[in-house]
């Protein structure tokens, strides 16, 4: 037992010092992850020979990753995806495995273990892309949307590819491990449910197990999940969670069939339950640490002496499999039409080898269709692709991106033709609704932005636009600055949104400058500048939150309504009173001990306010329509609960 205490604090070490330091370094959790296992593994020695194992078990975690991605898809969206899942997906896998195999056949193998490796090889990383295209928000743009296309293909390829590997065994390696058929005979009979089932039987067996899925997905699970959420035991739910999707991948696992596609089946089926969210919140964290474990046992499982020993010939197999995928990918996205940095994005993000290319290794190994002495180097290869892949993303953040933001905007500036009553600088999400605002109202408005992009996309919906830095005098006096009544600032970068205003105020001090604010700091330094008016983007929006949340309480609209007025006065001399302490405070202490004590007493005056303003409330209720009498206790509750309602 202290054995495995110390593994599992071995492992949730490394993770919780090495993922945090990657992360702050911009390298993302998954290359963290990776990083661990190669100190803690093949530099350190402090795990060993249970690594195995230990990523037998991990591989659950992408199990429980595809489930959660099938809550997301409701069976329209798949439906609408069949083109990209089909043709994409069905295109990338046969293209890559074609020509691996062409190519190992070129260096003498058969065409069974050809045929084989280029299997292998074909398959991506389903945990470290949608992982790190999860991290970095890039899961609705279009490059992730194809990205999981191919992915989810890919891994429901994998079921063919499992059935078809037994039949490429090769008889040299057959007669030489008679013995351990037996044995995997044996294990084999003991595990599954469909070992002596053949042909018509055997796909009976598999569309009732999947039937069962389905049905019990859609009609079973249900009034199960609403008996045990009645019970109000929070931990029986998380149990019942694991339950469904362990007995579902077990089932799967029993019939022959990948345990990540009958949970990612019965995910899509889930997605239109109303216990979606709460599943969610059960599975989340077990599939976050499994997965982390799984990175942890890849990095670690890299043999060290094998990769020294032919470091050259895995060194150049690596970079031949990515270059070569990503060249197939490359073509792919020409076809199917995707641009821009999104094509880049597609291309890279999938070019390494994935984790079910060890189950294939492994069960290659297990049907003797692989040797030893080929598929140790081919499962470093595998590692080695996955451990580069989280360096691919940055390469694109890093390289490409910028390359393709400066292609956009690298073209002369607008020439500005007209000029407005109000200028608007920046047209993002915040300038749009200002915009159609005042040009509804007839008011005459000229817009600029510079980001070139943007600026396209507008006028693709008849919202004329100048592409131009509104920080040039040469630009602002051509749009009219010197008569406008108003200039509104909504750029979305902070610092050049208070240079902007320094300018505005200092050139035309006439001119009312209204601007937007991200947060209380910013607030302070647009009115510094001399801002006529701030705003922060996100008050008006959560105060209108807040106030509906308290309705949904049971809460009544006259005393919602009260106390959102209550919180704006407060907070409008609050806001006053905490901006000339900062004004008045040095640059090194602007948001230090008194500045926070005053923040802090606020709060309470705020508390203070609603509290007192929610009695005033009730007060006038009582007076108006419940009177009690005081020696009529119950008459009086009852009162009180038609005043709160």
């Amino acid at each position: 037992m202290t054995e495995y205490f110390i593994q599992a604090f071995i492992y949730l070490s490394a993770a919780v010092i090495a993922v945090p330091i990657a992360q702050r370094m911009g390298l993302g959790s998954v290359l963290g992850y990776l990083i661990a296992g190669v100190v803690i593994g093949p530099i350190v020695g402090l795990v060993g020979s249970e690594t195995n194992t230990i990523q037998h078990f991990a591989e659950f975690g992408v199990v429980m990753m595809l489930f959660l991605v099938g809550l997301e898809l409701e069976p329209k969206m798949l439906w609408s995806m069949r083109h990209r899942l089909v043709g994409m997906g069905g295109l990338q896998v046969g293209l890559s495995a074609g020509i691996v195999m062409a190519i190992a056949m070129m260096f003498e193998m058969s065409w069974t273990v050809a045929l084989t490796i280029g299997l292998i090889f074909s398959l991506s990383s389903t945990a470290i892309v949608l992982q790190t295209l999860n991290e970095k928000g890039l899961t609705k743009t279009t490059a992730g949307k194809n990205a999981f296309g191919v992915l989810l293909f890919q891994d429901i390829a994998v079921i063919p590819m499992l059935a078809l590997i037994p039949l490429l065994a090769l008889p040299e390696l057959v007669e030489a491990a008679q013995s351990s058929v037996a044995a995997a005979a044996e294990h084999h009979e003991e595990l599954s449910l469909v070992a002596d089932l053949h042909g018509g039987l055997y796909a009976l067996v598999l569309v009732l197990s999947i039937g069962l899925v389905v049905f019990g997905g859609h009609y079973l699970s249900r009034p199960v999940f609403r008996f045990i959420a009645d019970s109000g035991v929070r931990e029986i739910s998380t149990a019942a969670a694991l339950l469904l999707v362990i007995g579902i991948a077990t089932l799967m696992s029993l019939v022959g069939v990948s345990p990540a596609l009958g949970t990612f089946l019965a995910g899509v089926v889930l997605a239109n339950s109303e216990f979606k969210h709460e599943l969610e919140t059960h599975i989340g964290p077990f599939k976050g640490l499994l997965l982390g474990l799984f990175f942890i046992t890849v990095g670690a499982g890299i043999n060290f002496e094998i990769l020294w020993n032919y470091l050259g010939v895995i060194l150049g197999v690596t970079a031949a499999v990515m270059i070569l995928k990503a060249l197939v990918l490359l073509v792919l996205s020409f076809i199917f039409r995707i641009k821009g940095s999104d094509r880049w994005l597609y291309t890279l993000s999938l070019a390494q080898a994935g984790e079910f290319g060890f189950v294939l290794l492994s069960f290659s190994q297990q049907n003797h269709v692989i040797s030893q002495e080929i598929a140790q180097p081919l499962s470093i290869v595998v590692a080695l692709s996955m451990f580069l892949t989280p360096g691919l993303f940055i390469f694109y953040e890093k390289v490409i991106l910028p390359k393709y933001e400066k292609t956009s905007n690298d073209r002369e500036q607008d020439e500005v033709d007209e000029q407005g009553t109000v200028i608007i600088a920046g047209i993002g999400r915040f300038g749009q609704i200002v915009n159609r605002l005042l040009l509804s109202n007839g008011v005459k408005t000229v817009v600029l932005d510079h980001q070139a992009t943007q600026v396209d996309n507008l006028r693709k919906i008849n919202t004329k636009a100048y592409y131009g830095d509104a920080t040039r005098p040469d630009l602002l006096e051509a749009a009219g600055v010197a008569t406008a009544s108003a200039f509104v600032v909504a750029i979305d970068n902070p610092q050049s949104s208070v240079e902007l205003v320094k300018h505005l105020k200092h050139k035309y001090p006439h001119l009312k400058v209204i601007s937007r604010a991200f947060d209380r700091g910013h607030g302070h330094l647009l009115r510094q500048a001399g801002a006529d008016y701030v705003e922060s983007e996100t008050f008006r929006s959560a105060l209108k939150v807040g106030a509906e949340s308290m309705k949904a309480m049971g809460f009544s609209s006259e005393l919602v309504e009260r106390q959102k007025q209550t919180y704006m006065r407060v907070e409008k001399e609050a806001s006053e009173v905490l901006y000339n302490e900062w004004a008045g405070r040095s640059d090194g202490e602007k948001f230090g001990g008194d500045f926070i004590n005053l923040f802090i007493e606020y709060e309470e005056r705020l508390k203070e306010a609603i509290e007192a303003d929610t009695e005033a409330y009730k007060s006038q209720r009582f007076a108006q329509e419940a009177p009690c009498d005081p020696e009529n206790v119950n008459a009086c509750e009852d009162a009180n609960l038609k005043v709160m309602s």
